[in-house]
């Protein structure tokens, strides 16, 4: 069982190191193309940090683990909130300022409302997965939208400044985003493989696996940027990333993942994990939308969150060991 632990070891490294070089050299070589930095931060540097996720769940469910694709999914959501904007907040706490992200906030709420409504019946089909990407095809086209037509927001400044300090040619760029997406699904494979083996050797199942080892090592690109983010006062960046990776992981990951092959859903996915995630969606959206100005998620809130997630990682690990 030694060779299982090594490989997600080495795959989490590898992942998390390539996904870094993939979104920098994707990052610069939109700027080179003209890209705005608003599109940037939204698209490329929000949702391209979700790579890890989707090369996981994608070769999880044409593996038949739906277990890994699902738990993957979920819980690199539950990760994001929780653990990535609870350490956030107690590091700096964060001001949601931007337009932008505060409209994205009352989407994320529905977003997950649609699909907590898509596994209360046990499955998601391909019809399920087609919806699902039908809404991020709709929400990609308003978000290249809105960010033509928005000129300024602080968004766009913060991450206009941060691609000013990481200037990249557009031969190196070129070359770490194809050396990115190749070391991504080598290193994604490896993690499944030794995932599937430890889960199948101590007989714990694939969604928790998926719900924890594989969830947080696929969200270790988001905690890093939102952890330098917030250091350097960026704090719409640091809620940037995570709102774009839980859009992504919801929507395109389980979307991707069920038009592979439909993924059977158990009803502990619903009343448990789907549960904490809508609710920690849901405690985001009232503290960080700002219904009377500016959001924010402060040192008390983030402690709160911080400790949700120690609660229900706790609660999964008692389960294993029950």
């Amino acid at each position: 069982m030694v060779l299982p632990f090594v490989a997600i070891a080495i795959g989490l490294a590898v992942l998390v190191w390539s996904a870094d070089r993939f979104v920098e050299g994707s990052a610069s070589a939109a700027r080179h193309f003209g890209m705005p930095p608003l599109l940037i931060g939204m698209v490329i540097v929000g949702f391209g940090t979700s790579t890890p996720e989707m090369v996981v769940s994608v070769l999880a469910a044409s593996q038949h683990n739906p277990g890994i694709a699902l738990g993957n999914a979920y819980g690199s959501n539950i990760s994001n909130i929780a653990l990535i904007l609870g350490v956030t907040a107690l590091i700096s706490p964060i001001t949601v300022h931007s337009q932008v992200l505060r409209k994205e906030l009352p989407i994320l709420t529905v977003v997950t409302a649609i699909a907590a409504w898509q596994i209360w019946d046990g499955k998601i089909t391909r019809l399920d997965a087609i919806v699902l990407l039908a809404v991020f095809s709709g929400l990609m086209t308003w978000t290249i939208w809105h960010g033509l037509r928005k000129k300024e927001d602080t968004l766009g400044s913060e991450m206009e400044q941060k691609l000013e300090v990481r200037v990249m040619p557009i031969r190196r760029a070129l070359f770490w985003l194809g050396v990115g997406l190749v070391l991504l699904i080598a290193s994604s494979r490896v993690l499944v493989w030794g995932a599937v083996e430890i889960a199948h050797g101590f007989g714990v199942s694939d969604l928790i696996v998926g719900l924890t080892i594989v969830a947080v090592g696929t969200s270790l690109p988001e905690l890093a940027s939102s952890i330098i983010a917030a250091r350097k006062g960026e704090h719409d960046i640091a809620l940037g990333n995570v709102l774009g990776s839980n859009l992504f992981n919801t929507l395109a990951v389980v979307g991707i993942a069920g038009a592979i092959h439909p993924l059977a859903v158990g009803p502990e996915v619903f009343n448990r994990d789907m549960l904490v995630m809508v609710s920690l969606t849901l405690s985001l959206f009232l503290v960080g939308y700002g219904f009377r100005g500016a959001g924010r998620i402060n040192r008390i809130e983030g402690g709160v969150l911080l400790a949700c997630y120690i609660g229900y990682t706790f609660y999964l690990v008692n389960m294993v060991f029950a």
